[in-house]
Formats: structure tokens, C-alpha cells, sequence
């Protein structure tokens, strides 16, 4: 994956309306109309958060007669969690070297 296209995933994610756009798509394909019944938006509004995930490769839309339905293209998704999985360990060995401090730290309370 390219930088760019990680960062237009991340900026993607960034917005709550479209996480939750995303959510909805991970339980099966649906309609404009379907995505925006939640939210307190014009159809305008949610169109738009619908072009940024598609630009993002996170969606796509196909066309079955008068339907448009929108579609959760996981794999941006994936290439996020490779990303972010690199920085795990970095994350859990400081936790373990924080582990081991406060575990030295309670060891010599027992023994004051």
C-alpha cells in the first residue's frame, strides 16, 4: 500500500460517520437511502462521506436496475491493520517493561 493511499484510508476513518457507515456495510451491502436513515444529515451530507470511502477504496457501489447498492471493500481495512501491527510490539514491550517496574516497585513495599 501506498503512503498516500494509508493516508486517504486514515483520513477516511478519521470521521465518525463514515466509521459507522463502514459498520453498517460489514453487516451486508445497502442503500444510500439505507446508510443515511440513521443520521441526523441531508442525503447530500451522507453521499459525500460516501465518495471520500469510495476514494479510499473502502466502499463501492454497483448499479442492479434502479438500485445503487454500497458494498465494504475490506482490504484498505487490512492494509491499516498490517500497518498498525507493526507498532504493536512497540506498544506491549513497553507495557511489559512497565509491568516488570511496577512489579519491582511492589516488591520492595513487601519488603519495607
Amino acid at each position: 500500500m501506498t503512503t498516500d493511499q494509508l493516508s486517504a484510508t486514515f483520513a477516511a476513518l478519521a470521521d465518525p460517520t463514515r466509521r459507522a457507515i463502514l459498520a453498517r456495510l460489514a453487516t451486508g451491502e445497502a442503500s444510500v437511502n439505507e446508510l443515511a436513515e440513521p443520521f441526523p444529515v441531508s442525503l447530500q451530507a451522507v453521499s459525500k462521506h460516501l465518495k471520500v470511502l469510495e476514494r479510499a477504496g473502502l466502499i463501492s457501489r454497483s448499479r442492479t436496475a434502479q438500485w445503487r447498492p454500497c458494498r465494504l471493500e475490506a482490504a484498505p481495512l487490512g492494509d491499516v491493520s498490517e500497518w498498525v501491527e507493526r507498532y504493536r510490539r512497540f506498544w506491549e514491550g513497553g507495557f511489559d517493561r512497565m509491568e516488570e517496574h511496577l512489579a519491582e516497585l511492589r516488591k520492595g513495599e513487601r519488603n519495607d
